[in-house]
């Protein structure tokens, strides 16, 4: 059917305007929720991304004729909603989440408004199978379940092409979301295998944020790989060599950021899962340059900071007595207690130098402090202690340091499945009425705890949050505690698309501004129910506040490239939104 369709839609593309073009006129018809979708000719169609355009059994019996379709499919016309309903009983027969992925894969490469229909209805279900923890499980199956190619690919080989390269993408874009496989979840390097995140991510970005599906574009910088067991694997679809040294790794990253900054000079770039001896320095470097921003530095560190000030609300003390131990030293482990201090700082009016003392933080080779042997990375060296001495015999046991800094939280970000161990939650229900403890490593296999471990060790008392999702725990006593998920979902739709609209770098405020969103959109009631985070069955309505905040910052920081509308900025963003709907084709 596809081919028919391609060769009906395609009659007299070259003269006409594409599907996927960026007027106003045909994304307002199309794809905004308000809008009936309007007749377009046929020969307005592009032949690429024809998952964009088919409607399968939703296509009229008039269409059919247009179109050399008829015949070709069963007699019934259905509406989105039937096909829907269908899609949801196949996905719900399947027996793992692993067939569940596949199948919505196929489905989105097959017809992306019923895909999306199905996601942003059922988002809580299906967003642990299209994102985390499933998608770490799918990168590390990326080579035998290949079945079609989804966004773009660089190698050491495309240097002096990048940009003729991306010619080749025939769509406009809005949002990119690039990784260089290097670090994915907490699963290491998995190299080209690492294109499941991109994809996954940017369809959340769609399904949750609201932007356009055609205008969304997946990037893997293939720069090797250091995994001796994907370079042996006869299935291993990226480039086979070592991971690139920096005068090699750093002009392909610049090469294809200025060649996207040429091509697309509004598009939102996000970096993804890139490891810890890069990612802070390719943020450093073109934040400024172009509209990009690190999710797993800043976007993880938003979303935390507004769980942990939410938290806030089931504690009798102020933030200034908090004493916050972080155990991770990465990249997360930063861009968390960067975030806290200055939503502490906005919500507060406490300095940043003095937010920072409220942390200590605990990687590898334990505490850090300023007088540890051995060299600090750059971005541990602000929250490192100057008011201990460093002591290797008790500050390497996570066990010792609770008993001697008495913390009011602990925030796991370690990758340390198990590191929450039942006597160190025990301690941390003693030393604190209503202990803070933030399992937030993923995939579920790292977790430092589960949410049934930190609730039943603490009697109940924890105020929980994980990074992947946890299900209900009910108590002996009759009680029935909604583990919160520090989903980066609650961040970073509404971040980058408030940033495309407003066409503005992403400043540190604007991210701060997110995150002070959130925690003003968590209601009395999720904090009643033990939430720290409201449901993320309404993570539309989230983002698009979030989105509006962004702007908000945007306009008074004076960074936006886009004159302010006329009317209230959440209208605004609510009205630009994507909602899945079939456009009427006519010759």
């Amino acid at each position: 059917m596809f081919a028919s369709l391609s060769s009906s839609l395609s009659t007299t593309a070259t003269t006409t305007t594409s599907l996927f073009s960026s007027t106003s006129s045909l994304s307002t018809t199309t794809h905004t929720p308000r809008a009936s979708p309007a007749c377009r000719s046929c020969s307005s169609f592009s032949t690429k991304r024809l998952e964009l355009i088919n409607k399968g059994t939703a296509f009229t019996r008039n269409e059919r004729n247009t179109l050399g379709l008829r015949g070709l499919l069963p007699p019934a016309v259905e509406t989105l909603e039937r096909q829907g309903i269908r899609a949801l009983l196949q996905f719900n027969q399947l027996p793992g989440d692993i067939e569940k992925y596949n199948f919505l894969n196929r489905l989105k490469t097959q017809n992306e408004t019923v895909f999306y229909h199905l996601l942003i209805n059922n988002l809580e279900q299906m967003c642990p199978i299209v994102y985390t923890p499933t998608v770490g499980k799918a990168c590390q199956l990326f080579g035998q379940m290949f079945r079609s190619a989804e966004g773009m690919y660089f190698t050491k080989d495309d240097r002096g092409h990048i940009r003729e390269m991306l010619d080749n993408w025939t769509n406009d874009v809005a949002i990119i979301v690039v990784t260089d496989g290097s670090r994915i979840l907490g699963l290491g390097d998995l190299g080209a295998n690492g294109m499941g995140i991109p994809v996954g991510k940017l369809s959340l970005y769609v399904a949750a944020g609201g932007f356009l599906p055609g205008k969304t574009l997946p990037v893997l910088i293939d720069t090797g790989t250091s995994s001796p067991k994907l370079l042996d694997d006869p299935l291993y679809l990226g480039s086979r060599h070592p991971r690139l040294p920096n005068a090699e790794y750093y002009p392909l990253w610049k090469e294809f950021l200025m060649s996207v900054r040429d091509k697309w000079p509004n598009a939102v770039v996000q970096f993804e899962d890139v490891s810890n001896d890069h990612c802070f320095d390719l943020l450093a470097e073109y934040k400024d340059k172009l509209n990009c921003f690190n999710d797993d530095i800043q976007g993880t560190g938003a979303v935390v900071a507004a769980g942990f000030m939410s938290a806030q609300g089931f504690l009798s003390f102020p933030v200034q007595e908090h004493r916050v131990l972080i155990l991770g030293g990465g990249a997360a482990s930063a861009g968390v207690a960067h975030q806290i201090t200055q939503l502490i700082e906005r919500q507060t009016g406490m300095s940043i130098d003095e937010a920072r003392k409220l942390f200590y933080f605990v990687d590898h080779h334990g505490l850090v402090t300023e007088d540890r042997p051995g060299t600090l990375q750059q971005h541990k060296i602000p929250f490192a202690r100057t008011d201990m001495e460093f002591d290797p015999e008790e500050h390497t046991s996570l066990t010792k340091l609770i008993e001697e800094l008495k913390p009011t939280a602990i925030i796991g970000l370690s990758g340390q499945g198990g590191a929450f161990t039942a006597p160190i939650l025990k301690r941390m229900g003693e030393l604190n009425e209503r202990p803070i403890i933030f399992s937030l490593s993923n995939p579920t296999s790292n977790s430092e705890c589960t949410a049934e471990q930190a609730y039943i060790h603490t009697d109940g008392r924890a105020v929980f949050a994980s990074g992947s999702p946890f299900n209900p725990v009910t108590l002996d006593d009759g009680r029935t505690l909604f583990p919160g998920q520090g989903n980066n979902m609650y961040i970073f739709p509404g971040l980058g698309f408030g940033a495309f609209l407003a066409r503005s770098t992403i400043t540190p405020g604007m991210v701060t501004a997110a995150s002070a969103a959130l925690v003003d959109i968590t209601s009395a009631e999720d904090l009643h129910r033990g939430r720290v985070y409201p449901q993320l069955s309404e993570i539309r309505e989230i983002s698009a506040h979030i989105a509006a905040a962004v702007m908000e910052q945007a306009y008074v920081e004076g960074v936006s490239r886009k004159p302010r509308p006329t009317i209230p900025l959440i209208d605004h963003v609510k009205a630009r939104m994507y909602s899945p709907g079939y456009p009427v084709y006519s010759q």
